[in-house]
């Protein structure tokens, strides 16, 4: 009769500690499904970030409801932060505005410090002009050459990709006589300047790589630029609010399944 007692003992903790476990689980999955997750992100992030909101969200089982991302240049996104924006987590294209909101959050927290999530390559790119077989020096040639040309870059002053390719521009030496002859045109972010080029509105768009591997561009399409010939354009994110679904996704996002949808899309990743 002990062992018997003692077994059936045994056999309702096993069951209990099953029951908890299968509880926790669903707890915290509906948990996360209750957080509307509301995400700022570069506007280079259009093409991937929905690639990998949606891995995320099936391998928590979540609905697709439960994030919400408004893409915008990553200067715009941290003045509508700065201005009281709600949003819970800031994907910038650069490391610059990241670290500028970490010096305005209070240091008590360790989850708010910036962290890098992965690394742009920016392309030149036409559909008016074949761009193959260009070595550095004929691509510099031809882009000074062509007077009646129109250049998208994105404003410098707002979108990282922007500065980037002013910085190339000028490493060439083309940046002061294209700016003189009227011939580079300022988008509001890189979404812009890809849309100027992909329309042909201009003859040339510095553009993220990631937009050119997402609609297929045919190879006289596009010059991936080597990445020494620019400064390297990390991308920081950082936390904002506490929410437990933030944090969470911030390390599916810095995860192998993570970066893996990141090097997919022509980006490079990041330890």
């Amino acid at each position: 009769m002990v062992k018997v007692a003692v077994l059936c003992g045994a056999l309702l903790a096993l069951s209990a500690c099953t029951s908890k476990s299968a509880t926790d689980t669903s707890t915290d999955n509906e948990s996360k499904q209750l957080q509307t997750l509301r995400i700022a992100a570069a506007a280079n992030l259009s093409d991937v970030l929905p690639e990998v909101i949606d891995g995320y969200q099936i391998a928590n089982q979540l609905s697709k409801d439960n994030i919400e991302v408004t893409y915008a240049s990553s200067g715009k996104l941290y003045a509508q932060i700065i201005a009281g924006a709600p949003y819970d987590m800031f994907l910038s294209a650069n490391q610059e505005f990241p670290a500028k909101l970490a010096d305005k959050i209070p240091k008590d927290s360790t989850t708010h410090q910036p962290f890098t999530y992965t690394q742009g390559q920016l392309a030149l790119y036409s559909v008016n002009k074949p761009l193959d077989g260009f070595s550095p020096k004929a691509l510099s040639d031809m882009l000074l050459s062509d007077s009646s040309s129109k250049i998208a870059i994105a404003s410098p002053e707002l979108a990282p990709y922007g500065a980037s390719a002013q910085s190339y521009l000028q490493a060439q030496k083309l940046y002061d006589p294209l700016v003189q002859q009227k011939r580079i045109i300022q988008a509001e972010n890189i979404g812009q300047a890809f849309q100027y080029a992909y329309t042909g509105s201009v003859d040339y768009g510095f553009v993220a790589q990631s937009q050119i591997i997402a609609i297929n561009a045919k190879p006289e399409q596009f010059i991936t630029l080597a990445p020494e010939s620019y400064p390297a354009i990390l991308q920081d994110g950082i936390i904002i609010s506490d929410k437990p679904a933030t944090i969470d996704f911030t390390n599916y996002l810095r995860s192998a399944e993570g970066q893996r949808y990141f090097s997919q899309a022509g980006y490079l990743t990041v330890q």
